[in-house]
């Protein structure tokens, strides 16, 4: 897909950090950008495009719960039935081709999935949950056609020979009945329940199955001989909800479900109760529906696949979702595939083994079926609540798109809007404060014009006149033309420029005395290289920098070093700058220690500062990302902290023979700024042995020592003494003993 390319995306690529207040584009242009907005009156395919969809008119309202089989006789009439009224029996509606409706039939059952005619026109209906044919005469009235003794009848369809074949569950038996009503079991699947069921042009029955997933063809043999089965794909899913057949051969099958699904113990059949899977009415939530007709099965988890199976039997996965379960497969005019699902109502169309496009967005939750009448109109039946809808055969007349909502971080100024598309386009947006525009938002405005957009055959352009604020959301409004090309859009990029936010220095960290950071690594050069994300994945905008301040720093030990470390944050994602300054805290003016620190941290040298209490501020700068004039700044003082570089003081040490060949030394260390961190000893020259102060304890700037040892012999002593402050400031003296 051909898009708009910036050179200022490339530099965003490149150096988003370098200029994050420069002007950012929102683009969208892949399916997933589309599919986080609301589509009305529009499809969307799988590459991005975005047109006007095929007319869904709404034709019929049975006000049951679900419709789930469709037929329509050579003059037009429409007959279709479902279950879940509540009644106590299943009924058959008629819509003439004036779209006048009635209750055609009522049978006995709780839900008819399956409705056929014959050659002569006469119309089939099976009814569950005890599984009967019916054969309903042109009055409505109902008289029993043939009993296979089963619980379920999913699927009903006659051969060229007037046969009817009926695809039956809890035995998933495949019946054959002849045109006088005498049938017998024509094939056994070996599978719980016979689901599906499509006749190709050579009168091969082709069956899907559950719980296995598989996908047979049965050939025909003469009357009263079982069909030959062969297994043409054992589908990765449990179910095979439905399966159709080209004219060309080409087999299409949906299924559903995982296997690993535990499948439900079979309730007695109930009253139509809500059902909790549905929101709130009986469906099909297990496909059978299981809390409407009691049928086992699958909780229908791990979304659809639809495989195709070429007329050489070559099968291959042609589509999948996490999210929609397919109910049913038509053909539209063209003989594209479409599929009908739940539990969104959409209605999605196979242009191609590895494209497609959600067509429409049907209103109830799930679209079970379709059917065309003789005249080539295209209809399809929903459950929840159970309608027939006409697809086609024209366009909307008009379509709109509304965007997700742009959070663009902060106050931001909106720019020209960028869009690849042909036809009737027109484009406006409206903007707010508020995460969603229901309420006090500006309208709805369209773009001003510009004359200065590029010179492009499919683009268009215009300025936003949205008020600034943070959120922003566009629409697209598609119109046919007679002068101009079907409408459609496949690309939307949009200019923002966030507010410049003054940065925030959040804390300052004042590390231990006598200790200093790394010199910094020196920055390498701009890279002139632009790394790509990988396909398919969104391009973002920088996420604001913030400094999280959780990674360890190591430093190394250097006398009457200093140093700081802080936190700093820019909603812009700006680069940011750093200027250090001191003052003592009796002082008024702030000295210059660094300027432009491109780190987070700096450590000094503090033996040219006198000692005392001193006070650090950290001011941080977005100057690297914004023109001089809109560069903001913001600062924060440390907490006092202490500058001590003199040592403490060592007094009236003394030294003299004791008792028992005893040496008595005495003496007083006294600090002006800070607190006595330990003292030592040495005697004639040896190691240096630590000695507690006579309180036991060093927290105070002045302390008192006394010192008994062993003399080891009357010849003169040489003791010394050394004291250390909390600043590693040390003073030595000694004495001599004789």
């Amino acid at each position: 897909m051909t898009k708009i390319i910036r050179f200022s995306l490339v530099a965003l690529l490149v150096c988003a950090a370098c200029f994050a207040v420069d002007t950012r584009f929102w683009q969208q242009g892949d399916r997933a950008d589309f599919e986080r907005g609301t589509l009305t009156h529009l499809s969307l395919r799988g590459d991005g495009r975005i047109f006007l969809a095929p007319e869904l008119t709404e034709v019929f309202d049975s006000t049951t719960p679900y419709l789930w089989t469709l037929a329509a006789d050579s003059k037009g009439t429409l007959y279709t039935a479902g279950g879940g009224s509540g009644s106590g029996s299943a009924k058959v509606f008629a819509i003439d081709r004036n779209g006048k409706s009635r209750t055609f039939a009522e049978l006995d059952g709780l839900e008819i999935h399956a409705l056929v005619l014959d050659g002569s026109g006469a119309l089939y209906a099976a009814t569950d949950p005890d599984g009967k044919v019916y054969k309903i005469a042109a009055d409505g009235k109902p008289k029993l056609f043939y009993d296979p003794h089963q619980k379920y009848i999913w699927a009903m369809a006659f051969s060229s020979q007037g046969d009817l074949f009926v695809a039956t569950g809890d035995q998933g038996e495949i019946h054959r009945v002849t045109p006088a009503g005498v049938g017998s079991v024509f094939f056994k699947t070996e599978e719980t329940h016979a689901r599906s069921l499509a006749l190709d042009a050579q009168d091969n029955l082709i069956v899907g199955t559950e719980p296995n997933g598989l996908i047979l063809r049965i050939s025909p043999a003469g009357p009263g001989v079982p069909g030959k089965g062969f297994v043409l794909y054992q589908s990765p899913k449990r179910e095979i909800t439905a399966v159709a057949i080209k004219p060309d051969g080409a087999i299409y099958a949906a299924g559903v479900g995982n296997k690993t699904a535990v499948a439900q113990a079979a309730p007695p059949p109930p009253s139509p109760t809500p059902n909790p899977a549905l929101g709130g009415t009986p469906g099909p939530g297990n496909v059978r529906n299981v809390s409407a007709v009691g049928a086992p099965g699958p909780s229908l988890v791990g979304g659809s696949e639809v495989y195709r199976i070429d007329a050489d039997g070559s099968p291959r996965t042609i589509w999948t979702t996490a999210q929609d379960i397919v109910y049913a497969i038509g053909f539209d005019t063209a003989g594209l595939p479409l599929l009908g699902t739940g539990n969104r109502g959409k209605i999605y169309r196979l242009d191609s083994g590895s494209l497609s496009t959600l067509l429409l967005d049907a209103t109830p939750t799930q679209v079970t079926g379709f059917g065309r009448s003789p005249q080539g109109d295209l209809f399809a039946v929903t459950g929840n609540i159970g309608k027939v809808f006409r697809i086609g055969p024209g366009f909307e007349k008009n379509g709109t798109f509304e965007s997700d909502v742009l959070d663009a971080g902060s106050f931001t100024y909106w720019g020209r809007i960028n869009y690849r598309g042909s036809g009737n386009i027109s484009v406006s947006t409206r903007s707010g404060n508020r995460s969603h525009p229901e309420s006090n938002w500006s309208p709805w405005a369209p773009l001003q014009a510009d004359t200065t957009a590029p010179a492009c055959d499919s683009c268009g352009a215009g300025r936003t006149v949205s008020p600034s604020a943070r959120f922003l959301q566009y629409k697209i409004e598609l119109t046919p033309g007679s002068s101009h090309p079907a409408p459609e859009v496949s690309y939307v990029e949009v200019a923002y420029l966030p507010k410049n936010v003054a940065p925030v220095v959040e804390t300052i960290d004042v590390t231990p005395p006598n200790y200093r950071f790394p010199q910094p690594v020196l920055s390498l050069p701009p890279s002139t290289s632009v790394t790509l994300p990988p396909i398919g994945q969104q391009r973002t905008n920088p996420a604001p920098s913030i400094d999280s301040g959780n990674s360890s720093q190591s430093m190394s030990y250097a006398k009457g070093y200093e140093g700081a470390r802080w936190l700093a944050a820019d909603e812009n994602s700006d680069t940011l700058v750093y200027r250090v300054e001191i003052r003592g805290v009796k002082e008024s003016a702030w000295k210059l220690l660094k300027d432009n620190v491109k780190e987070r941290y700096f450590s000094w040298d503090t033996g040219a500062f006198p000692d005392g209490e001193y006070v650090l501020r950290v001011t941080a700068s977005d100057s690297p990302s914004n023109p001089p004039a809109q560069a903001l700044s913001a600062s924060l003082a440390s907490d006092p902290f202490l500058i001590d570089n003199t040592p403490p003081q060592i007094s009236n040490l003394t030294g003299s023979p004791a008792s028992g060949n005893k040496l008595d030394v005495r003496w007083t260390a006294r600090d002006a700024r800070s607190t006595i961190d330990h003292a030592e000893y040495s005697v004639n020259g040896g190691d240096w042995m630590l000695i507690d102060p006579v309180n036991r304890l060093s927290d105070s700037p002045e302390e008192e020592y006394h010192l008994v040892i062993d003399r080891p012999s009357a010849d003169e002593q040489v003791i010394a003494v050394r004291v250390s402050d909390e600043f590693d400031n040390q003073a030595v003296d000694k004495i001599v003993v004789k």
